[in-house]
């Protein structure tokens, strides 16, 4: 289907059913924004001779998530970051179950600091933890529930149940939803969640069972594709409500350009790369993040260190000495993809390995170290960096 197909339908509603249709309140079905016809850069815009068309037929568009649905074109939107964090921030007004996405390969880069304070202390939080098909099938469930219930209890999230799925291809989904329907006892179901986690992806996973209609929500790899909260009816007369992806800047998908966000963004299972490094060794991550082995725990044997990251991401090892000048002849070429803004410089991070340990760069991947190694990581300022205990 094609815009001007959307422009050419039969069925038109008039200026005045428009006019007034608009002044009750229209939203887009998409991404939740509330639509208008004055201005052609803001949220929720459609022209009037589309949107008395879409009226008619019921198919809510507004022109950016028309284009984003159809062309996997992005237009950009002036809402910041506090916008996002105020509409989330409007769910602890609400006595509501809370279902909390995360994203399983960027656990730590997904998280919403001070969840609690955005969406009421006393709303119980149920963790759905997403995208577990890009991880190693090896990984026991029962472990890796325990890994998130750690992590989580470490940011002071006390959370009802965790739950493992994948939204993309649906695992779980009914043990989910007879879950949300025990916890929520009769109240109203938010799902919040930062960009790229797979909120709505997971909603329409949920519509599908339920109507079987098919991506009712704009889905894409772009952060900040809900723009508003976005209501689904429930059978009691509450809802199940999408809410706008809180974005965090410290996330790699900001850095890079739109083509290259599926080096950033994986969509299969990651295949482990291990590498035997000696002492002062480095490996590049395309050109996008740097990681030295500056001394291992013996100065007479290799240090095995394992790269979680997309599978098409290109990891070239080299020596520590002269890395810097390595990168700056080759960033852009045989180091690629490298961040979009090319005045950007790495920043560097040390770190001492006293256990097995993941060194992650938030929204990239992470690399399993194990005890007694001396490291130095390098990523854009800006991006998060630091440690964790081992998933795998």
């Amino acid at each position: 289907m094609t815009e001007e197909n959307f422009e050419q339908q039969a069925s038109v509603a008039t200026e005045e059913e428009v006019s007034q249709a608009l002044e009750e309140g229209l939203y887009c079905i998409g991404c939740g924004a509330l639509m208008q016809v004055k201005d052609p850069n803001g949220v929720g815009y459609l022209p009037m001779s589309a949107l008395r068309k879409a009226l008619a037929s019921e198919q809510l568009l507004c022109q950016r998530c028309f284009r984003l649905r159809h062309y996997n074109e992005i237009q950009p939107v002036d809402l910041t970051d506090d916008d996002f964090a105020k509409l989330l921030h409007q769910v602890s007004e609400n006595h509501a179950l809370i279902v909390y996405v995360v994203d399983l390969f960027d656990f730590s880069g997904s998280t919403i600091p001070g969840l609690p304070r955005f969406v009421g202390k006393d709303n119980p939080i149920l963790v759905v933890a997403n995208k577990v098909d890009l991880l190693p099938k090896s990984l026991k469930e029962h472990k890796l529930k325990a890994w998130v219930q750690g992590q989580l209890k470490e940011q002071g999230i006390n959370a009802v149940g965790v739950e493992l799925t994948s939204a993309a291809h649906p695992k779980n989904l009914d043990a989910i939803l007879d879950k949300i329907d025990e916890l929520r006892a009769g109240r109203d179901v938010y799902v919040v969640g930062t960009t790229n986690v797979g909120k709505s992806t997971f909603i329409n996973q949920i519509i599908k069972s339920k109507t079987g209609v098919q991506e009712l929500i704009t889905t894409s790899r772009f952060p900040g594709t809900t723009l508003d909260q976005i209501a689904i009816p429930l059978d009691d007369g509450k809802a199940l409500i999408d809410t706008p992806g809180i974005i965090k800047k410290d996330q790699y998908a900001h850095w890079v350009s739109n083509k290259d966000l599926k080096y950033v963004l994986p969509k299969a299972e990651i295949k482990a790369r291990t590498y035997q490094l000696n002492p002062e060794q480095t490996l590049f991550f395309g050109g996008l993040a740097r990681f030295d082995l500056v001394s291992g725990a013996s100065d007479d044997s290799k240090t095995a260190v394992t790269a979680y990251f997309e599978n098409n991401l290109k990891i070239h090892r080299t020596k520590q000495a002269g890395a810097s000048e390595f990168f700056e002849k080759h960033r852009g070429d045989l180091l690629s993809p490298a961040p979009k803004d090319e005045n950007v410089q790495l920043a560097k991070y040390e770190f001492k390995i006293s256990e097995k340990m993941d060194l992650v760069y938030a929204g990239l991947g992470f690399i399993t170290l194990p005890a007694g190694i001396h490291v130095q990581a390098y990523a854009p300022e800006g991006v998060g960096v630091f440690v964790r205990k081992a998933m795998i």
